[in-house]
């Protein structure tokens, strides 16, 4: 009898212990850009600058290489976010919707990821001796490909997820409104080419769709006998 109350214990427990490391794991996402993006140098004008990006390079190359790798980190950590977030209104009653958001976010996702080992090359290309701005030149045209190819696919993930949150209503008053806008925001924000916006418009509008629904998990799991 003793063993049979603490298994039942242990498995009330579970979906409180799930829900609130999906909570962690979609609140970290938004986050973790964030942090990447603020440390990389200061590009603000049209991308590919490539004399720009040439001496941010030049300037301080192990910030460049870490400010890098941290933004592969973080559209990876985006892309488990979109998992839980998946998982979260499946919860709701959104079966189809949000699955084929995931598939479409995910291939964005890892598309968009190529886009810093990209930028690996100009260290490579200070060691060599090589013309940096040269560098930046012949990787332009591939550079563009994956950046627009890439969030062509996560817009189309994020505007599925957008209707999901809209139809499942899983937050209070309008946030659903506000998660389902600024989740269309972080997608287009990736079509754009512009410092400014892929460095600063994107990982707010992030916080903006990712945070509320951490914040809904959060509480789902703190009292799921009342969901």
């Amino acid at each position: 009898m003793a063993y049979s109350s603490v298994a039942n214990a242990a498995t009330d427990k579970a979906p409180v212990t799930s829900g609130k490391g999906a909570a962690v794991a979609t609140a970290a996402g938004p986050v973790l850009l964030l942090a990447a993006f603020l440390w990389h140098p200061p590009i603000l004008g049209r991308m590919p600058d490539n004399a720009a990006v040439a001496e941010a390079a030049s300037a301080d190359l192990t910030r460049w290489g870490i400010a890098h790798l941290a933004a592969v980190v973080g559209s990876a950590a985006i892309a488990v976010a979109f998992v839980a977030v998946r998982e979260y209104l499946r919860s709701y009653g959104d079966h189809r919707t949000s699955a084929f958001g995931l598939g479409a976010v995910v291939v964005g996702s890892v598309m968009y990821a190529v886009l810093p080992g990209l930028e690996f090359a100009h260290i490579a290309a200070h060691e060599t001796g090589a013309d940096m701005e040269a560098t930046q030149a012949a990787l332009q045209e591939w550079f563009l490909v994956f950046l627009l190819s890439g969030a062509a696919f996560f817009l189309l993930g994020a505007v599925a997820f957008a209707v999901a949150v809209a139809r499942t209503a899983p937050l209070s008053g309008g946030l659903n409104a506000v998660v389902a806008g600024a989740l269309v925001v972080f997608a287009l924000s990736r079509l754009v080419p512009v410092g400014v916006v892929q460095f600063y418009v994107q990982p707010a509008a992030a916080l903006l769709a990712l945070l509320p629904l951490a914040a809904g998990m959060w509480q789902r799991a703190r009292t799921p006998a009342d969901v």
